[in-house]
This record gives C-alpha cells, sequence and structure tokens, in this order.
C-alpha cells in the first residue's frame, strides 16, 4: 500500500471493507444464504435445507452443468487460438493495420451481447451453413464474445516482451516457426493462462446471447438460473447459482495453478 502512517491505512483498510462488503461481498452471500433456506418472509431466512442442492446437482440441472462447462472450455480454446493467432499477426503490422484489427476484434465487445446473438442467428440459420438449433451456435455465439478478451491481453503481452530472446534465436540459425514455438509461446505462455481463465469465466456467465440461440437440448446453467427465478423458484436459482460459482471458481483455481508454474520457467 502507498499508504505509510498507521491511521492511513487504518482508515484505507475501513474504506475498502466499507465499499467491498455492500457491493461485491453482500450479494454473494445473500444467494448462498438463499440456497440453504425454505422461508424468506422477513430480514433474514428461515429453516435450513439442503434439498435445493440435490435438484442443483442431478437430472437436468447437472446436465446444464455440463453443458455450459463444454461450451465455455470449447468457446475459451476458439477464442485463445483466434484470439492469439490475431495478436502475433497484429504485433507485425503497421499502426494503420493494427488499429483496424483493433476495432475488428473490440468490436463484440462494443455493442450488446444480445446484439451478437441475433447476428450470429441470422447469419447461421441459412445455406451455406446453418448451425441454427445446434449446439454450435451457442458454441460460436460464445467465442465472438470472448475472443476479444484473449486478443487484448495477448496482443499486451506481446508488447511486453523482450525482443533480445527472438534475435539471440534467429542470430542462431533458428526458423521464424521455431522461434515462434520454442521461444516466444513459452514466453507468452502465463499470458495465454490468464486469457483463458478469463473466457472461461465470461462465458460460463453469458446469459444474453445464449438465450436468443440455445436449442432445447443444449440449455447452459445461466440459462436454467433464469428459467428456475422466472419461474418463481428462487431459492433452487440460488442454489444453482452458487454451483454456478463454485465450479468457474474451481476451473479458475486450476488455471491459476498452470499460470503460477508456468511463471517460475
Amino acid at each position: 500500500m502507498l499508504v505509510h502512517s498507521r491511521k492511513g491505512k487504518w482508515a484505507t483498510w475501513a474504506l475498502f471493507f466499507v465499499l467491498f462488503l455492500p457491493l461485491f461481498a453482500l450479494p454473494l452471500l445473500v444467494i448462498l444464504a438463499a440456497s440453504f433456506s425454505e422461508h424468506w418472509s422477513g430480514a433474514f431466512p428461515s429453516g435450513f435445507t439442503a434439498e435445493h442442492y440435490a435438484s442443483a446437482t442431478r437430472g437436468e440441472s447437472l446436465q446444464a452443468l455440463t453443458t455450459s462447462l463444454v461450451t465455455a472450455v470449447t468457446a475459451s480454446l476458439l477464442a485463445l487460438t483466434v484470439g492469439s493467432w490475431a495478436a502475433l499477426a497484429a504485433a507485425s503490422l503497421r499502426k494503420g493495420g493494427k488499429r483496424a484489427l483493433d476495432a475488428l476484434f473490440m468490436l463484440p465487445v462494443a455493442v450488446p451481447s444480445v446484439v451478437v446473438g441475433l447476428a450470429v442467428l441470422v447469419a447461421f440459420s441459412k445455406p451455406p451453413m446453418i448451425l441454427n438449433g445446434t449446439r454450435w451456435i451457442v458454441i460460436l455465439a460464445h467465442a465472438i464474445l470472448v475472443t476479444a478478451f484473449a486478443y487484448q491481453s495477448v496482443s499486451a503481452a506481446i508488447v511486453r516482451l523482450d525482443p533480445a530472446y527472438e534475435q539471440a534465436a534467429a542470430s542462431l540459425g533458428a526458423r521464424p516457426s521455431y522461434v515462434l514455438w520454442k521461444v516466444k509461446l513459452p514466453l507468452l505462455l502465463p499470458s495465454l493462462n490468464a486469457a483463458a481463465g478469463l473466457c472461461f469465466a465470461l462465458s460460463m456467465g453469458e446469459l444474453s446471447a445464449t438465450m436468443m440461440l440455445y436449442p432445447p437440448d443444449w440449455m447452459p446453467l445461466p440459462v436454467r438460473i433464469y428459467a428456475a427465478t422466472d419461474r418463481g423458484s428462487l431459492f433452487t436459482g440460488a442454489a444453482l447459482a452458487v454451483v454456478l460459482m463454485a465450479a468457474t471458481l474451481l476451473v479458475l483455481f486450476a488455471v491459476s495453478r498452470v499460470r503460477t508454474r508456468a511463471s517460475y520457467r
């Protein structure tokens, strides 16, 4: 911390908790409390039950969680591949070309995600490629929405790379492909892992575009949470939300472990 006096540090910590608890922690604690509640007619919940989690971890709910995980992993891999390739290509372009490529990849996040969903629905509902009604249209929409974050993360990492490593490899006669696979990509591995985790988390929580595109046999968990709360099953929806958060955090923790090991190479 940049505050050196003891009173200033205590004031900074107090301000942090005053802002953090109401804005971030308290809503999550409310959802957690609701997921174990039977009734909530007053200021605090009443009754304790784990039945909501029993229904949230089996049957259609478990299938929805699996659908979200498969969608997020596949979309993240696609986004990371395309975003990394584009970031590497943009690094070799002139300033005007790089700006154009930056604008192209940032366009999906500059507009509401429901617009991206509608665009994908219109584009892939007619020949030559019909994806409407399949799982692939959902995965494609998620990949389009998160590719911008992969592109920006890798682009920022490329700017920070020391060119001396590439120059040393090239001076020893290494081919450009060898320099890319054996020098540049290993140096970018921590940033690639961070981008993968960000893409995964964003895909797991995506709802607006998914609502427009998902077929009945490919319902991600956020859609099921929305459907449960829309029917008035708030406690079941809260349990589903906790399961979604837990699954996302577990995967992000695993990715962070990979990133930590990669940073020490």
